[in-house]
This record gives C-alpha cells, structure tokens and sequence, in this order.
C-alpha cells in the first residue's frame, strides 16, 4: 500500500472515530449537567433542562444516555483498531476517548 493510499483509507475511518467521539462528548455533558457538581462543572447543575434544552437524558433516560456515551466510545476504539492495523500510533485519540467518558467537568 502507497502512503497515498493509506491516506484515502485512513480518512474515513478518522472521519468516523471524529463523529463518534463528538457525539459522546455531547452525551456525557448532557450527563454531567443532571449528575455533575455545580462547583466541579462551572456552571448550576440542571441548567440545561431549566433553560428548556432537548438533552439524551431528557430524551432517553439517565441509564439509556450512559449506554449511549459508552456506545459512542466504543464505536471510536474501534475506529482506532482499524487504524493501529495500518501501523498508525493512536494513543492520542484512545486518551481522548478515555478523558471524554471518564471526565467529571
């Protein structure tokens, strides 16, 4: 395989990781702002929902909204598998993934 055509394979599968990584971030601050500390987040807990916003925990419950986030997470590791097969380091991304569904803030 040229570098040229690791780059056509690579984009997509970054373009993927980038989409699920997003949307679990989304997730897991929709999460935050039901469960997080006002003092750890910076900003009220529930001023989401007090400001009328569609939240995943408004939409599918609390429990549905974590398996969602962990979903996400997930489907971004396996991105970064395809990538480690090309011989691509992707332990950058795989901390990213790991900050996003573990953060507190």
């Amino acid at each position: 395989m040229s570098a040229g055509d690791k780059g056509r394979n690579t984009l997509p599968i970054l373009d993927r990781y980038a989409e699920s990584i997003g949307l679990a971030f989304q997730v897991q601050d929709d999460i935050l702002d039901v469960v997080g500390d006002t003092a750890t987040l910076g900003k009220r807990q529930g001023a989401d929902q007090q400001l009328g916003k569609s939240t995943y925990p408004a939409l599918l419950g609390l429990e549905q909204a974590r398996n969602k986030a962990r979903d996400l997470i997930e489907d971004a590791r396996q991105s970064l598998h395809q990538l480690a097969a090309q011989s691509l380091d992707t332990s950058a991304l795989e901390a990213l993934a790991n900050y996003i569904i573990q953060r507190d803030k």
